[in-house]
């Protein structure tokens, strides 16, 4: 072990990325940008107030069922 203390000048070399790496990160590019253009589809009909799902029931005409 050397007592020479570590220069952080020194560039690092950049790394080399294979044919399918740079495919691979174009694609995952390509599908978050798909995404964040994509807009949710909204519901007609559906339950109002919390999503009753996620509470773990469901009330339909004064009736509560649970999954």
């Amino acid at each position: 072990m050397t007592d020479e203390p570590i220069d952080a000048a020194e560039p690092v070399p950049p790394r080399v990325l294979t044919p399918a790496a740079q495919r691979a990160l174009a694609e995952a590019e390509a599908r978050r940008a798909a995404e964040a253009e994509a807009v949710p589809a909204t519901e007609h009909g559906g339950p109002t107030g919390p999503e009753p799902t996620r509470y773990g029931d469901w009330e339909k005409k004064g009736l509560a069922v649970d999954f």
